[in-house]
């Protein structure tokens, strides 16, 4: 019997989207009907392998978008945001490779699930650009979400604090601007595929946050100061306003968390030790 682990490798080194995308629904595909084998026998690569395309580039050498609301500057977002669902593939199967193990079965059962949802992003907003002459991959992308993803790879409680509970947290965000500057520009169906991505972005911080907090409990550890110290640890940039107050409230992100960010009091990596069911 194939293994979990196994699966979630298969997808991290896919390197070509369509591939990518069907061993992500073939791996969750296969959890659920019970030919998987909940088995940590295969080490997750240190990043996902790479096509030949998008080119990334640092933040800083992106080029510019243009004016607001014209096709190209439609296409730009669009491409950015598939890169970024593109990436959550691979976020959501190394969490579970990497770290499932420290969690019940049910932790499993929620990021397979995220996984595929995230490679349903990918796919819609890849047409999308497909009918606007566009191709995933036309324009450069950056790299800045794999980083966190490299620099948590330590520990799953780094990792939950933030992938989904600042990097996802903050499109939920960003997103409602994003909807709205493409209904101004008439473009609905962008619109109406960026206000699903939205909807499914709050349970995926939501999960995050949970498994958090399961997490915390087990090391008896108070969640909000500790999220508060792996961000100032392990996150370059800085967490600032407008927030999406009622989407991350729904999503359990209270401004318990958020509203004040204590500085560093340390960076010492805590060893990763099995979580309680929640």
């Amino acid at each position: 019997m194939e293994t979990l682990a196994g699966a979630a490798c298969e997808v991290l080194l896919a390197a070509e989207p369509h591939a990518k995308v069907m061993a992500a629904r073939a791996a969750a595909r296969a959890w659920r009907t019970g030919r998987l084998a909940w088995v940590f026998d295969v080490a997750m690569p240190g990043r996902p392998v790479l096509g030949d395309t998008p080119v990334l580039l640092p933040p800083s050498r992106m080029p510019k978008r243009g004016r607001a609301g014209s096709l190209r500057t439609r296409i730009a977002m669009l491409h950015a945001l598939a890169h970024i669902e593109y990436v959550a593939i691979d976020l959501a199967f190394d969490l579970v490779g990497r770290f499932g193990r420290h969690f019940p079965r049910a932790f499993t059962d929620e990021w397979l699930r995220v996984g595929t949802e995230e490679a349903m992003h990918f796919a819609l907003v890849a047409r999308r650009l497909r009918a606007l002459g566009a191709a995933y991959g036309d324009l450069p992308a950056h790299d800045g979400l794999w980083e966190a993803a490299a620099d948590t790879a330590h520990d799953p409680l780094a990792r939950l604090a933030i992938v989904p509970m600042v990097l996802e947290a903050r499109g939920l965000d960003v997103t409602p601007a994003m909807i709205a500057r493409f209904e101004t520009a008439g473009d609905e169906a962008s619109a109406r595929i960026l206000g699903r991505i939205l909807r499914d972005e709050v349970r995926h911080v939501a999960a995050g946050v949970r498994w958090f907090e399961s997490l915390c409990a087990a090391r008896r550890i108070d969640p909000a100061p500790e999220w508060r110290r792996l961000v100032s640890c392990h996150f370059g940039g800085r967490i600032k306003p407008p927030f999406n107050d009622s989407a991350r409230e729904s999503a359990g992100l209270t401004k318990d968390f958020y509203a004040v960010l204590a500085p560093a009091d340390g960076c010492t990596h805590n060893d990763a030790t099995p979580a309680g069911r929640p």
